[in-house]
């Protein structure tokens, strides 16, 4: 997957999947616009040099903070090629009659609030251009709801519909729209949280951004509208 013509922007750079996805697209040549709530964070996990730049303290929920988040990536590259929107929030653990609306509210917000946000912002930038390629994260929540993750999957879910429905928007100006699902993400967060679960069965960041890097690659030049679940190679994965 050869991304050396490809402009990138990766959201929560900082996190453990949009560090995963920084580290796989710099391997695949890509020039990478790396964002982040937290620029201590930011500069602590990535390097900036001419092909990467470092976008620290930009408050995604902000419309203002996200259009010149987008302004800065086209100034510093002169284009925008892909979107990969890692930015997103959990909570789960509560019955529906218990959970506050204030936890509705912040998971809408953090999920797909931003999503609309980041993906209005790029989408002036790829039309003029003649294309690109957007990726957001939902959730295997969003297919079927476990007990206790109403909010959570709600959430995600409303990004996956988002997803499908501006696919469908902007095919015809050869942008296309792709979301990922992951299961249960192995981070060291997830380990400390359930240390009784069994993490083999768990998807790396690794993983996640490995399909992710395919979909904008011109390899999936043919996949749009597509909710691709990712939930890692199991038993059957090799050790290491």
């Amino acid at each position: 997957m050869d991304l050396s013509n490809t402009v990138a922007i990766i959201t929560g750079a900082a996190g453990n999947l949009g560090a995963a996805v920084a580290a796989r697209f710099r391997s695949a040549g890509a020039r990478i616009a790396l964002v982040d709530h937290s620029p201590d964070r930011l500069a602590r996990s990535h390097e900036a040099g001419p092909d990467c730049l470092l976008l620290g303290g930009v408050d995604l929920t902000a419309e203002d903070n996200v259009q010149g988040m987008a302004a800065a990536a086209r100034d510093h590259f002169g284009r925008i090629d892909a979107l990969v929107h890692t930015v997103g929030g959990f909570r789960g653990g509560t019955p529906v009659e218990d959970e506050p609306l204030s936890t509705w509210d912040r998971l809408m917000t953090v999920n797909l609030h931003t999503t609309v946000l980041a993906c209005r912002a790029v989408l002036p930038s790829m039309r003029d251009q003649g294309g690109g390629a957007i990726v957001t994260v939902s959730a295997g929540a969003a297919l079927s709801a476990p007990a206790g993750l109403a909010a959570y999957s709600a959430a995600k879910a409303a990004v996956l519909r988002l997803t499908e429905s501006l696919a469908a928007e902007v095919k015809a100006q050869g942008i296309r729209v792709n979301s990922v699902l992951p299961s249960t993400i192995d981070t060291p967060q997830n380990r400390q949280a359930m240390p009784d679960a069994d993490p083999s069965a768990w998807v790396r960041p690794g993983e996640i951004a490995d399909v992710i890097a395919f979909l904008v690659s011109d390899a999936g030049r043919a996949v749009t509208g597509a909710a691709i679940p990712v939930t890692g190679g199991g038993a059957g994965r090799r050790a290491g």
